[in-house]
């Protein structure tokens, strides 16, 4: 039986788990349904630092967005963006600049519907239910080209997200469609889980998250490096999320680093 939470778009199967509820429940957050816990679940059984990897990725995030809004950035298109849990990007740039716009960006009915709920009055800030494999159904949304200028530099988030992209869809190349809409000057944060230090037990993960409707996919540093072709990479380089910007706020210095991330500027 479906949990009877108001934010649930009619329709929804909650026995299905997601990735974006799935995330939810690993930082900590309510918005997740008994599918979702179970996978989660199974996922701190087999990496038991499970929460602290996916609380390093989203302190990644908000740095990534303070040094963006220290280059000047203003406007911002998240990709992936999940559910708006505290500390999502509108919260953190809006504190700064109540001006800043935010496009928010996902597939799944429930981060969406949950997004509009929090974003209700908010006319600098929005949110798209489309499929970000699909660049130029979300560039050419009406919410993107009403609160997104593309005669001035964006600020695109990938965070968490390439690593549900499979190889047959080439997420390289998705990076690369945006990238080349994007002004010169925009930055670009991108991040994803590996399985180069713990093999074995991102190997389990993998497995947990078959039974959701998004499986994941660990790369390789190598594998990983190609998507920032065509960008300036910005000191310090494609590192593991403690050692980026630790200076910029809570960086989880000397925890988990399975998840390499990084920041470029196009050219």
């Amino acid at each position: 039986m479906a949990e009877p939470f108001s934010w649930v778009p009619a329709g929804i199967n909650t026995d299905v788990p997601s990735a974006a509820r799935v995330y939810d429940f690993l930082l900590g957050g309510g918005h997740n349904f008994a599918s979702d816990r179970m996978v989660g679940d199974k996922v701190l059984q087999v990496l038991r630092d499970g929460r602290a990897i996916a609380a390093s990725n989203r302190s990644f995030m908000r740095r990534a967005v303070l040094l963006m809004m220290d280059q000047g950035i203003t406007q911002f298109l998240d990709l992936g963006s999940g559910i708006p849990t505290v500390g999502n990007v509108h919260e953190i740039v809006q504190h700064e600049n109540p001006d800043a716009r935010v496009v928010y960006v996902d597939y799944d009915e429930v981060a969406v519907s949950h997004s509009q709920l929090i974003l209700e009055g908010n006319a600098n800030a929005g949110v798209v239910q489309a499929d970000m494999c699909r660049p130029h159904d979300v560039l050419s949304d009406p919410v993107v080209q009403d609160l997104i200028d593309f005669s001035r530099p964006v600020g695109l988030l990938m965070v968490a997200v390439l690593h549900f992209v499979p190889d047959e869809k080439n997420p390289a190349e998705v990076v690369a469609r945006y990238r080349d809409a994007m002004p010169a000057g925009s930055l670009v944060a991108l991040s994803h889980l590996t399985a180069d230090f713990k093999p074995d037990e991102m190997g389990a993960v993998v497995e947990a998250m078959k039974q959701s409707r998004d499986p994941m996919y660990f790369r390789p540093l190598d594998e990983f490096l190609p998507m920032f072709d065509g960008v300036e990479v910005l000191e310090p380089g494609v590192v593991p999320a403690p050692r980026w910007h630790p200076e910029l706020g809570p960086a989880g210095e000397g925890g988990p680093e399975d998840v390499y991330v990084g920041v470029g500027r196009t050219l």
